[in-house]
């Protein structure tokens, strides 16, 4: 459930997010949510979220390590210690010219989210072992940065352009760093 960019929840037919967490609450236990961490407001939106009841909350695909200091902030503010699923995207070279992931993840005027769409450029452009590289010091940055915050933690790992063996070989990467404890 969601909104266009253009809206905000409320707007437009159907049920706002955030009033189906309650709406739903007796029928479905596990409830969740997105994360934008470099979005304005969002400590808020999100505290909201959780006092909705919100129990996890998937991050919009991540090419920063701003998650690391939101939850880090969170954490002073709130008692709520939702599940964070932290997404992780691999950036192909078609990202060049197609631009689906700077689209995805933009914010017009915000300084973060343009140095993550360069990022996401000097992702596109690399040769495969230097963008696989630069995606898991990411990832690394995030799970070192995080791992101790008090957040249950799950990972999502997504293909944006379709399944390719520089993705799965930067996933399985990732995943031989650190993967979350059944």
């Amino acid at each position: 459930m969601g909104v266009p960019r253009t809206m905000n929840d409320g707007d437009g037919a159907g049920v706002a997010p955030t009033d189906a967490l309650l709406k739903f609450d007796d029928l479905v236990a596990n409830r969740g949510a997105i994360v934008i961490p470099t979005r304005d407001g969002e400590r808020e939106r999100f505290q909201f979220k959780c006092d909705r009841g919100a129990t996890f909350a998937m991050t919009q695909l991540l090419y920063s390590d701003a998650i690391v200091s939101f939850l880090r902030e969170f954490a002073r503010f709130s008692d709520h210690r939702p599940e964070i699923l932290l997404s992780f995207g691999f950036v192909p070279k078609l990202e060049s010219t197609v631009g689906l992931i700077e689209w995805l993840i933009q914010d017009s005027g915000n300084a973060a989210v343009a140095a993550e769409q360069q990022f996401v450029r000097d992702l596109a452009a690399s040769p495969p072992d230097i963008k696989r590289r630069l995606l898991v010091e990411l990832y690394k940055r995030i799970i070192d940065g995080a791992v101790d915050l008090g957040y249950p933690l799950s990972l999502h790992f997504e293909a944006p352009y379709g399944v390719s063996k520089p993705a799965f070989e930067t996933f399985a990467e990732m995943l031989a760093y650190w993967a979350p404890t059944p």
